[in-house]
């Protein structure tokens, strides 16, 4: 029996590279198929909100005035979209189609003395052609509300008393003012708008107003608020449906909005239900806008505005966003005396010297309203899963036969079963477990293949020290690029581009290759017998702690702690940094990342360099899985398009070549220098 398992265990692992490299050729077409559902929609849509050039017009001197001119200006600097929201009381006084005032100031006005007890809200229409369009609103809303309204007039101009409080009534949603809606599209602008979930969902008045926007052009829909119109506590789900086939009826998408601290309610399902009719949008908030509102020097303001510039074509490029959605709010500045606001500066970064919108343009984007990918497939995909699920477990076992061999054939079967049984339990689960042991496994095994070479006496066998060095970063990032095939075949479907879905956990990815190789540089790299390893093992948990040691555990967690603050979105980076990136994206198009050329890839380079000659170069090859993860993880941001990733990992590997043999040249002068010059002070 015994034998048997040894002679089924060496022919596992014999194959299993081979079943990995299967697994990986075979997802090839899948990885094509996301390929092109990503360069399927090249429209960018620049959306401004309508409701902030009223917030910042209501301070000018004439209102009306501004409004046009910044339309004109916006319209110019390539803003084709205005956001609309559900209309309001107080919306509609910015607008200048009515007065508001509350009981007292009626009272004040009409110089009569009404009922002491009343707190009212009266309104008076600017003309009536306004009245005319937008009372039939007005009358509706409270009418649902079932709150009394009556006419009332005042020096010729007819108006309406609504029986609620003035702060109340103004803020209770409507349909969108169609008076706006016209204008808006008069003048050339697509529409966008934002509905909420604040209003009861009718069924019959939401198909109402979605055929009246389908109408005049509305193709996208933003959520205004945590919940999408239809999300209730009771029959969420029959609602949401019902809102689904609205859409899909009226031929009107969803918009998402990216980076928000919670998803908004009921999202992710009315997405599904419309197919996934979703564009990914980044929102440049009126905290943004203050930063392009205060007063600085000229220089500092030209900064500034190139980094929104720069923001904005990373976000279309980089990231699949397809609709950029601009806020922006006065700003009272007291020390100068003055108001501000930032549009001057939006028109500056849009169109501006080295302005985003014709940098987008120039990557092949096009401006105009955004659409969603058109999502590929394959028929192979059903033949590649099978082949998937077997490479991905067949490179886990691998790398683990790189400290228990014996257990190969054992992890393989308990694997293939463990895999198949996850996938019926959850499709989803199963993909993210598998993505997430292939992309930590490949770039261990890279990494490990690495210093066997050097433990083995193969890469003191090389002649030429350089061209070991080269081979040797070229090897082990194509065997880590086998961990980001699979992660972009199993991890394939549209929600991880539009980020309604994300790839959880990743951030194991940034220690456990590590921890892995680690330990087998210290404890399985040689080849020993288990007893000598056990041994090892006990050597290192009895040395003596020194001071030296504590010093150096400090510095290592010091390390670790500022590797990790580096990576993910929240990473931290200096101004000084922030620069240089700035620098290399409008240098190259797309920036390397700094960690890979800068850092792990060289001292890579320079570690195999002198393990040629000094086995002890193996522990600065040790560093390079740094790099090797990094790769990985570039990929793992599932929201970037393939080729920009396979562009930044390209450029990592060249320039961290190139300065890994400017580290190599430096270090021959050195030792040279220093074989010379020690002779001659003895």
């Amino acid at each position: 029996m015994i034998q048997w398992y040894k002679t089924w265990n060496n022919l596992v692992k014999n194959v299993l590279l081979w079943l990995v490299i299967i697994g990986m050729l075979a997802s090839l077409p899948l990885a094509y198929a996301r390929h092109l559902t990503e360069t399927s929609a090249n429209k960018v849509e620049f959306v401004f909100d309508y409701r902030d050039l009223l917030d910042i017009a209501d301070i000018q001197t004439s209102p009306k005035s501004y409004v046009d001119e910044h339309l004109k200006q916006m319209k110019a600097a390539g803003i084709g979209s205005m956001a609309v929201y559900e209309s309001t009381l107080s919306e509609f006084r910015e607008s200048r189609r009515i007065e508001m005032f509350n009981s007292r100031d009626a009272m004040a006005m009409t110089q009569t003395y009404g009922e002491p007890n009343e707190n009212f809200t009266y309104i008076l229409y600017a003309d009536q052609a306004t009245q005319q369009q937008i009372e039939p609103l007005i009358l509706k809303t409270f009418s649902n509300l079932n709150v009394a309204t009556k006419p009332w007039s005042f020096k010729n101009r007819n108006g309406l008393i609504i029986q609620m409080s003035t702060d109340e009534a103004s803020m209770k949603p409507m349909d969108p003012d169609p008076i706006t809606l016209k204008m808006l599209k008069d003048q050339g602008f697509n529409i966008v708008v934002r509905l909420s979930n604040r209003r009861p969902f009718v069924t019959n008045d939401m198909d109402h107003l979605l055929k009246s926007l389908h109408d005049i052009g509305v193709k996208r829909i933003i959520v205004d608020g945590n919940e999408v119109p239809g999300y209730t506590e009771e029959n969420t789900e029959v609602n949401l449906n019902k809102m689904a086939e609205l859409l899909h009826k009226n031929g009107i998408g969803l918009a998402a909005i990216e980076l928000l601290r919670e998803p908004q309610k009921g999202f992710s399902t009315l997405a599904k239900q419309t197919n996934y009719d979703v564009v990914r949008l980044h929102s440049f908030t009126e905290q943004d806008g203050e930063k392009l509102s205060e007063q600085v020097t000229k220089a500092e303001m030209a900064d500034r505005v190139q980094g929104v510039a720069d923001r904005f074509v990373l976000a279309v490029k980089d990231r699949n966003i397809r609709m950029v959605f601009l806020n922006a709010k006065p700003v009272k500045n007291l020390d100068k005396g003055k108001l501000a606001d930032p549009l001057s500066a939006y028109y500056q970064a849009l169109q501006g010297p080295d302005g985003a919108i014709p940098r987008i343009q120039k990557v092949g984007f096009t401006l105009g309203q955004a659409e969603a990918f058109t999502v590929h497939t394959t028929a192979w995909k059903k033949v590649a899963s099978f082949f998937l699920l077997i490479g991905g477990v067949s490179l886990i076992v691998l790398a683990v036969s790189f400290f228990v061999p014996e257990a190969s054939l054992f992890l393989f079967v308990v694997g293939i079963i463990g895999a198949f049984g996850l996938h019926v339990l959850s499709a989803n689960l199963y993909a993210q477990v598998l993505a997430l042991g292939t992309a930590v496994c490949a770039p261990s095994i890279a990494i490990m293949l690495a210093i066997h070479s050097v433990r083995s006496g193969a890469a003191a066998q090389w002649k030429s020290g350089l061209l070991y060095t080269l081979w040797m970063l070229l090897k082990t990032s194509l065997i880590s690029l086998i961990g980001v095939v699979y992660v972009v075949a199993l991890l394939n479907h549209i929600t991880y581009s539009i980020v309604l879905q994300q790839f959880r956990g990743v951030s194991a990815l940034h220690l456990l290759p590590i921890a892995i190789a680690g330990v087998y540089l210290l404890f399985f790299s040689e080849n020993n017998t288990y007893k000598d390893k056990l041994l090892r093992v006990r050597q290192v948990l009895t040395f003596n702690i020194t001071v030296l040691w504590v010093v150096a555990a400090v510095v290592a967690l010091g390390a670790i702690l500022y590797y990790l603050s580096r990576t993910g979105n929240e990473g931290q980076a200096s101004a000084v940094e922030k620069l240089f990136r700035s620098f290399m994206e409008n240098t190259l198009g797309v920036r390397p990342r700094t960690k890979e050329f800068l850092f792990a890839h060289p001292i890579f380079l320079l570690g195999a360099y002198l393990a040629v000659r000094y086995r002890n170069g193996v522990y600065l090859m040790f560093i390079g899985v740094i790099g090797q993860l990094s790769i990985v993880d570039t990929f793992c941001h599932l929201h970037t398009p393939l080729h920009i990733s396979l562009i930044r990992i390209t450029y990592g590997v060249v320039f961290g070549a190139l300065i890994g043999i400017v580290l190599i040249v430096i270090w021959e002068i050195v030792a040279r220098s220093w074989k010379r010059w020690v002779p001659q002070s003895k």
